[in-house]
């Protein structure tokens, strides 16, 4: 990949299109993790209004240090770049007295983590209105449309994907380029929706080198049944995550009534 290449290119797509649509700038949440440090610097460096959000809710201490640490940095390097925190939490823990909590627990706790991912995207798009901004998606294209690693109008729910054409790999590479703080460049990745540290490779089964290649074998055309040991395990977890989450990555269905019943 030409890294400074690509670099330039996203930077010159983010300005055009937030020049065509009006807007002041980007809005960003900013997590701890690569993603989305990678996608605030290169919002940073159209030289359009950036705001950065922190939007703790029980967050793991290490995600929390890290965010500030990229946060800080980019304040020093760019001055287009402003930064806010919201504490969800108490919007949170105040949701769960409201709702009802009955079932397998591991059930009430993945809704429980894509309503985080709701309430973070809620706060996003407050801010995006108040300061007239657009929502700018964190999302890699593993995630996006591989395995389908996100939350449906949670951090799915951007106006512009800058790096969902980009594999985990690459994002890597270009958090090199761009300076992104080691401690980042050097964390697993982590959804961080469970309030713990817990990370993507704990929850999914497979790493990420590992799921890209899944992606590139699919795309060939590849089956299972090509594979043995470790790669067939691989392979599985990505089919299954990609079948599950298919309804992530199509448009959403449109029960279209035929014209004679008009």
């Amino acid at each position: 990949m030409q890294t400074e290449k690509v670099v330039d290119y996203i930077v010159n797509w983010l300005k055009d299109y937030a020049t065509k649509a009006g807007v002041n700038g980007f809005v960003v949440g900013v997590s701890g993790g690569i993603d989305s440090a990678v996608t605030s610097t290169l919002c940073a460096k159209t030289g359009l209004n950036v705001l950065c959000v922190e939007m703790p809710i029980h967050q793991a201490e290490s995600h929390v240090s890290r965010a500030h640490e990229h946060i800080a940095q980019l304040k020093e390097r760019f001055d287009n770049v402003d930064a806010t925190r919201t504490d969800l939490t108490p919007v949170f823990e105040e949701f769960k007295t409201e709702v009802f909590l009955d079932g397998d627990q591991g059930t009430i706790d993945m809704a429980l983590a894509n309503t985080r991912a709701r309430l973070r995207m809620t706060t996003l798009y407050y801010y995006a209105g108040l300061y007239k901004l657009l929502v700018a998606g964190t999302g890699n294209k593993v995630e996006d449309f591989g395995v389908g690693f996100y939350t449906k109008y949670g951090d799915g729910g951007v106006d512009l994907s800058p790096i969902a054409d980009l594999v985990k790999s690459e994002v890597y590479q270009l958090g090199e380029y761009l300076k992104v703080p080691d401690s980042i460049m050097k964390a697993a990745p982590s959804d961080g929706l469970f309030g713990d540290a817990r990370s993507d490779e704990d929850q999914i089964g497979a790493s990420y080198p590992e799921l890209e290649w899944a992606m590139d074998m699919d795309s060939q055309g590849k089956t299972v049944d090509d594979f043995t040991g470790r790669e067939k395990e691989v392979f599985k977890i990505y089919k299954r995550f990609n079948t599950a989450n298919k309804h992530k990555m199509i448009p959403i269905p449109i029960c279209e009534i035929p014209t004679n019943l008009h």
